[in-house]
């Protein structure tokens, strides 16, 4: 599947050309996005990477699916495209602390914060990430209304992509996994390596 240019890092695993892609629908605070991210970095991300079985045969990405009956939802997607932008190297090792700590990002944690406050929550988290100083504050930057009164900041366009690509692929809620381009609905976030090995062994192709 296709990624604009700026959101290239969304690719986390595989070379750009594997002809087979896996993208990944997650939410920062849904507990099975959580889950399966566990298996994204222990099972599938070693089998697509270099020396690995799919090594040249598939790639993965991940989509951004924000679900917006959770509050803070938003907030953590445009944390995620802000280090897209400032360190992309780091894009996936954020995700992981963040799904790491989703917790402290769950509806009822965040009901009494302002929005500026958990911008500024997750600003401390990718400070975590071993970043500079600088690079913490180009974060906050980004994450700044600055334009007019209604909008959004710097990430709200890459945001809107990662909303529209989920819509128009009709998918509603995470984790949600396309195969090819098509919806694999049997993907299940408790999928451990005999039922990511049976899939894969089925289709890829080549």
């Amino acid at each position: 599947m296709a990624l604009q240019p700026s959101l290239r890092p969304l690719l986390i695993a595989g070379r750009a050309d594997a002809p087979h892609t896996l993208d990944i629908f997650l939410d920062y605070v849904c507990p099975f996005s959580g889950k399966i991210s566990v298996t994204i970095d222990k099972i599938l991300k070693p089998w697509v990477e270099t020396g690995g079985p799919y090594d040249g045969k598939i790639k993965i990405i991940f989509r951004n699916q924000v679900q917006p009956w959770h509050g803070s939802s938003t907030f953590t997607h445009e944390a995620g495209l802000a280090v897209v932008r400032i360190t992309p190297e780091k894009f996936w090792p954020f995700s992981r602390l963040l799904f790491h700590r989703q917790g402290d990002y769950y509806d009822i944690p965040t009901s009494t914060l302002t929005p500026v406050q958990i911008r500024e929550k997750l600003a401390s988290l990718y400070a975590e990430s071993g970043v500079t100083r600088e690079e913490v504050e180009a974060f906050k930057d980004l994450l700044t209304n600055k334009s007019t009164p209604n909008g959004g900041v710097s990430v709200t366009d890459d945001l809107k992509y990662t909303i529209k690509f989920s819509r128009q692929n009709g998918v509603h809620v995470s984790p949600s996994v396309l195969w090819d381009g098509l919806l694999a609905n049997e993907i299940s976030s408790s999928w451990g390596e005999p039922e990511w090995k049976l899939f894969l062994a089925q289709k890829v192709t080549v």
